[in-house]
Order: C-alpha cells, then sequence, then structure tokens
C-alpha cells in the first residue's frame, strides 16, 4: 500500500514540475541589471541556472562571470504550483536565501529569507 500511495504522489508532482520548465526574466536586481534563469526539474525538485545577463539597458552581457552557474536548488513540490523547502542565491548581493515559489501563469513568484532579511520578486515567463 505504502508504494502505491508513494507512486501516486510522484504522478501528481510531474505535471507541477513540467509547468514551471523553461526561461524566466527576473526583476531588476542592485544594479538595474536582470537574468534569464532556465529552470528545470532536477529529480523529484526544481533547480535553476543562470542562462544570461542584461544590464539596466537591456543589452546582454557577454562576459557575465556567473552565467551557467545554480540559482536555484532543492525547491520541493508543496502543492500545485507551489515549491518550498529550496535556496536562491541572489548574485547582486551574493547571499543565499532559504526560498519558495509560487506559480500564477506565467507569473513565479520567488521569495526568500535569511534570518529576518527577506527579498521577493516576480519573474515572467520568457519561453
Amino acid at each position: 500500500m505504502k508504494f502505491v500511495l508513494t507512486a501516486g504522489l510522484l504522478f501528481c508532482a510531474a505535471p507541477a514540475l513540467a509547468d514551471i520548465a523553461g526561461t524566466w526574466k527576473t526583476e531588476p536586481g542592485d544594479t538595474g541589471g536582470y537574468l534569464h534563469v532556465a529552470i528545470a526539474p532536477c529529480g523529484d525538485k526544481v533547480c535553476g541556472t543562470i542562462q544570461s545577463a542584461f544590464n539596466a539597458a537591456g543589452e546582454a552581457i557577454a562576459d557575465y562571470d556567473h552565467a551557467g552557474k545554480p540559482i536555484i536548488w532543492g525547491m520541493r513540490p508543496k502543492s500545485d504550483g507551489q515549491w518550498n523547502k529550496g535556496k536562491i542565491w541572489a548574485p547582486d548581493r551574493d547571499k543565499t536565501y532559504s526560498s519558495k515559489m509560487e506559480l500564477n501563469g506565467d507569473v513565479l513568484k520567488v521569495s526568500g529569507c535569511v534570518a529576518i532579511i527577506c527579498r521577493a520578486q516576480n519573474w515572467t515567463r520568457v519561453k
């Protein structure tokens, strides 16, 4: 009985993981620039990698030091459209936050805290 329940939970989580997969545009950081983040399933969790960076004028930064680095890892499905217990790294402040995410259509609310310091952004789907 336990095996059937576990298999059912994994089956139900699969569509939620697929819904979040894609490329997401962050809100501008402290410098006014923003990132494109590729989000994809990594096992039964969700991870994200910095795909590209843009300056405040919207121009691509070809030699961005953090391109290809993980920015989100360990996000676990909580319920339909919600993930938690993950980590997110903010390159503009070089801080790692305990994080959660909530998907609402083509907007991904990403929030995280370090002790009592919290940040949140609404990311938009690029593709």
